[in-house]
C-alpha cells in the first residue's frame, strides 16, 4: 500500500466493508499492542456534530415583524401596530 505525501493510505474496499467503515460517517483509531503491531479500529464514540446554525435555526422562533426588527436595529421606537 503507497503512502501519499500527505500521510495517506486508502483502506481496501472489501476491509472498510468488513469493518463496517463508511465515508463521512466513521471515525478509526490507530492501536498498538505490546509486540509493537499497528492495528486499526472503528471508534463507536463518533457522533455526528450538528451545525450550530442548524441548531440555532430551529430554536429560534419569530414573534417580532419585520417593521419592528428594522425600527429595532436603527436605534427608533416600535411602529404602532
Amino acid at each position: 500500500m503507497r503512502v501519499t505525501s500527505k500521510g495517506q493510505v486508502t483502506i481496501p474496499q472489501n476491509v472498510r466493508e468488513s469493518m463496517g467503515i463508511l465515508p463521512a460517517q466513521s471515525e478509526i483509531e490507530f492501536l498498538q499492542d505490546e509486540n509493537g503491531r499497528w492495528y486499526i479500529a472503528k471508534t463507536e464514540s463518533y457522533q455526528k456534530k450538528t451545525s450550530r446554525f442548524r441548531t440555532a435555526n430551529k430554536a429560534g422562533k419569530l414573534t417580532m415583524s419585520t417593521d419592528e426588527i428594522m425600527a429595532l436595529t436603527r436605534g427608533e421606537s416600535w411602529p404602532s401596530s
